[in-house]
């Protein structure tokens, strides 16, 4: 809101007005009045400014609740041809997710989108980052004022209305003594979702335990108070069951399994709050070792980003991403088979304790999460800086003192025209490889 409040003492000349949406969902969602006082403010608007904080890879539930009334109302209209841009705060955490995710709602609804500014929580202490916000917001009142037109970015999804009906019982799988846990938003088995994760639930003979998110006792969304940063404790304590419910069933699972269709874009923002609210675990990998395994109704194969968002979720928290089974194939055999192949791999890397090797999403989120813990969010972050520290978390490669004298070492001797020759045209790959070969002599 600094950022905001920046850009309408930056730009005088021009009404920036501030609709809460996201700290008044639910007197948005229960009040008609408060809904259309909203639309009347866009619909008189010139442009749209979506600001946001990052959470968890995507706006906050809350804010994401207000998107799927626009379409649950079917106001989209409201928002057709408004200029619009996206203002977000973060550590970099994957917020290129966020963006990507208000720009493609801005394309559904037909807005005008002209880019995205993604400030570190403190830009707006360094001149350069002041200059950088004031030009972000001239050239998107440029736009608005000179009709500048815009590329679209992503073109509406594609999708069929293929019904998934289960074709036979699927043989039953010895459970052993894994602990299953199949997260869902809806059972309903007059849709794909609810009749793909009653098939699979059969496999587990009822040894797999299904919960409804909207079963769970949620008052509220993530508020952003950073309490837990000092032990975890939740602010919303035993005001409901959200923590008692992710102590208990969560994180004593062995296999977790996430069932959901896909909503504008993403999942429901009832799973969009299970992620928010889980966050008085602040930073710790509470699912390191887990296998996770995903169904999804819906063309996730069309949405990269939502793919992304949870992978790079499970990948960060250390966690082993079996695979992903969706209704897309269009074949209900097929499906059966995906499903049933499923949960063979959960079973089978569930007891050999296999998780593969995070790539880029999880080791590039983990770098973001040990430089930043290690700096400026040491405090308020006090128990994740005990966690990291304990752990060895704090993995930067100026510990590494043996590689350091070696690099300097080799340093001095490039220096040598002879050397440097005979190490750059002569013995570079032979010696990068030679500790390799090494294990594989003792093999």
């Amino acid at each position: 809101m600094q950022y905001v409040r920046f850009l309408r003492k930056k730009f005088p000349q021009h009404e920036l007005k501030i609709l809460d949406i996201a700290q008044r969902i639910q007197a948005i969602e229960k009040n008609d009045d408060a809904f259309l006082e909203i639309l009347s403010e866009v619909r008189s608007a010139n442009g749209v400014l979506w600001a946001f904080p990052v959470y968890y890879l995507l706006v906050p539930s809350t804010y994401k609740r207000f998107i799927e009334l626009i379409f649950e109302r079917r106001c989209e209209d409201v928002f057709q041809g408004k200029y619009a841009a996206s203002l977000s705060t973060s550590i970099h955490f994957y917020d290129h997710l966020a963006h990507k995710y208000i720009n493609s709602i801005c394309d559904d609804l037909e807005m005008k989108f002209t880019g995205e500014f993604s400030a570190a929580m403190y830009d707006l202490l360094d001149e350069k980052g002041r200059r950088r916000l004031a030009l972000f917001g001239e050239y998107f009142f440029e736009a608005i004022d000179n009709k500048i037109p815009v590329t679209r970015n992503f073109y509406p999804l594609l999708s069929g209305s293929f019904r998934y009906l289960p074709e036979k019982d699927l043989p039953r799988s010895d459970v052993g003594n894994q602990k299953v846990v199949i997260l869902t938003d809806s059972r309903d088995e007059t849709t794909n979702l609810g009749c793909m994760l009653r098939q699979f639930a059969g496999i587990f003979a009822g040894k797999a335990e299904v919960i409804d998110l909207y079963e769970v006792d949620i008052s509220g969304g993530c508020l952003g108070c950073i309490r837990c940063a000092y032990d975890n404790s939740c602010l919303y304590g035993d005001k409901d069951g959200y923590v008692a419910f992710f102590n208990a069933k969560v994180k004593t699972a062995d296999i977790l399994i996430l069932a959901g269709a896909v909503k504008d874009r993403y999942l429901s923002s009832r799973w969009k709050l299970f992620f928010d609210r889980s966050f008085f675990n602040n930073h710790i990998p509470v699912m390191a070792g887990k296998q996770i395994g995903f169904i999804i109704s819906g063309p996730l194969s069309q949405l990269p980003n939502l793919r992304q968002a949870l992978e790079g979720y499970f990948e960060v928290q250390q966690a082993g991403i079996v695979d992903f089974v969706t209704d897309e194939a269009g074949d209900s055999a097929e499906i059966d088979s995906l499903l049933f192949g499923l949960a063979q791999r959960l079973l089978r890397s569930a007891n050999d304790g296999y998780v593969k090797p995070a790539g880029f999403l999880g080791v590039g989120g983990k770098k973001i999460l040990r430089d930043e813990i290690w700096g400026r969010l040491r405090f308020p972050f006090r128990v994740d800086h005990q966690f990291f520290k304990k752990h060895g978390l704090y993995d930067f490669p100026q510990k590494d003192y043996k590689t350091k004298v070696v690099n300097s070492i080799m340093r001095l001797l490039s220096r040598i025209p002879s050397m440097r020759k005979e190490i750059y045209n002569n013995r570079m790959k032979a010696e990068m490889i030679k500790p390799l070969q090494k294990v594989l002599e003792r093999e």
